[in-house]
């Protein structure tokens, strides 16, 4: 797809012809103009795959609030993280670039300080700043102070690097260089927070932008609260057709742990929500709900993320923006990828699109008024690293996902080839079937005009961990310092 670029005024005045702003439109907003710009709370999980929502018609998934949320907003069915792993979805986030233009292609390496980021370009802007919860983006020690000047702009700070331990989570607040525990389940706290947060500004003289970063329902699966861990002690699990019979057993003890998670977050967004509401900013606040990257949860026989499976790469992905699509529900079905995330949040905002920024503004499309048709959007392992390291079968790929077809290579050739309609769980490899090779051929075409694009030589893992200077163990990761 063409970059697109959209004039920070014609969602304004587009609006304003609906009769959605009651004052005139001008062609663009000055910085001054804060008592305009939207509010924006962004909202992710870390590993909550799409599919794993009530309204996405999942039956294992208990999400009342979020399901409420999807039917007054505009969803995204199809939202694809590029490189589905924690950093480099967060270095993507922030950059609005590719993980081989910001650098982070791997976990616990450090994202310039000097790059053009979210929290900077927001707060230039005149917006007030804030950032709750795990960072994942420093890589000078998973439990470590981060200084202000590695913070990318964010003013308000609770955040720890790293933790998968939410019952006994440590962060610092602040300028404070001692941690401090959140009291319990930390996702809860954390979200009481950024309520607590966004009461304090609600009325203010600027206009905010808060990230709240949870770690759930990243595993490990069985440490949500037990009052939500006791719903599904007798639930009866309905597994993807995906997943091997020999893995079912395991597959239904960690999943009734993940949906227990998921519940437990789904409050945390009634309580956001609520907050919202309550404060009187909800036409003006833009909300999003995502998640940094999928699970596998043994679809394929295969655990975690880094895959280029759907159970992998897609997350939720809703965003809800009164002033602009009403109290109703849009879907878009062409995919979208992360760097896309901030140019379209900066569209919404009224905010000059930096020409750093590799993503497309599709801020145009969320009014309904005109369709996303498709999208070619681009998959990435640039090495494999961790839990799915080259001796667990972890390889280099490169991949396109659009609305029908997931295309993927490795550096031997064709990898994977998926007709994501007639067959949306992926059982059927479709790379050798002749029947399929003109479309596999536009594909390659779509792939191999991405990577001139981005400057993607697509070379061994090993070459960029060399050009960047990351240390890695035998594993192929940077190893965990605390």
């Amino acid at each position: 797809m063409e970059k697109t670029k959209i004039d920070p005024g014609f969602l304004l005045c587009s609006a304003a012809a609906l009769g959605i702003f009651a004052a005139g439109c001008n062609s663009g907003r000055s910085n001054e103009d804060n008592e305009q710009r939207p509010n924006v709370v962004f909202v992710f999980a870390d590993q909550w795959r799409a599919q794993a929502t009530g309204f996405a018609g999942d039956p294992n998934a208990i999400t009342p609030a979020i399901d409420k949320l999807a039917s007054e907003s505009v969803v995204f069915s199809a939202a694809v993280c590029n490189a589905p792993v924690s950093s480099p979805y967060r270095g993507s986030l922030l950059t609005g670039r590719y993980p081989l233009s910001h650098g982070i292609f791997m976990n616990d390496v450090s994202l310039d300080p000097e790059i053009n980021s979210m929290g900077k370009i927001y707060r230039e802007a005149g917006y007030k700043t804030a950032y709750i919860g795990k960072w994942h983006l420093d890589g000078h020690g998973r439990s470590a102070w981060i200084p202000p000047e590695r913070r990318q702009g964010f003013g308000y700070w609770k955040v720890l690097e790293c933790t998968h331990n939410y019952n006994n989570s440590l962060y610092y607040d602040n300028d404070d260089t001692i941690s401090s525990k959140w009291q319990g389940y930390d996702a809860y706290y954390q979200t009481l927070d950024a309520a607590n947060f966004i009461r304090e500004h609600a009325r203010g003289e600027k206009p905010f932008l808060m990230l709240l970063s949870w770690g759930p329902p990243h595993n490990p699966y069985n440490t949500a609260p037990e009052e939500y861990q006791k719903k599904y002690e007798n639930f009866d699990i309905q597994l993807r057709p995906n997943v091997p019979e020999q893995l079912r057993e395991k597959a239904i003890t960690d999943l009734k742990g993940y949906y227990a998670h998921i519940n437990a977050l789904d409050e945390c967004i009634d309580i956001l929500l609520g907050t919202i509401e309550d404060a009187g900013i909800k036409e003006n606040t833009i909300f999003v709900f995502t998640s940094d990257h999928g699970d596998m949860l043994y679809s394929h026989g295969m655990e975690r993320k880094q895959k280029p499976f759907d159970e992998s790469i897609l997350v939720p992905f809703i965003l809800r923006y009164p002033a602009i699509h009403e109290a109703r529900n849009i879907t878009i079905e062409a995919p979208v990828g992360t760097p896309d995330i901030l140019p379209t949040l900066l569209g919404l905002s009224g905010i000059k699109i930096p020409e750093s920024i590799e993503g497309d503004d599709l801020s145009v499309y969320l009014s309904g008024r005109k369709k996303l048709v498709d999208n070619n959007i681009l998959i990435l392992s640039v090495t494999p690293f961790g839990e799915w390291n080259r001796s667990r079968g972890g390889i280099e790929y490169r991949g396109i996902r659009n609305r029908r077809y997931t295309y993927v290579r490795n550096l031997e050739g064709p990898w994977l080839f998926f007709d994501n309609i007639k067959d949306p769980f992926q059982k059927v490899n479709l790379v050798n079937d002749n029947k399929y090779a003109g479309f596999k051929r536009k594909l390659e075409k779509a792939l191999q005009k991405k990577l001139k694009e981005l400057k993607d030589e697509f070379l061994p893992g090993q070459k960029y961990i060399d050009k960047w200077g990351y240390k890695v163990d035998e594993t192929g990761t940077v190893p965990y310092r605390q």
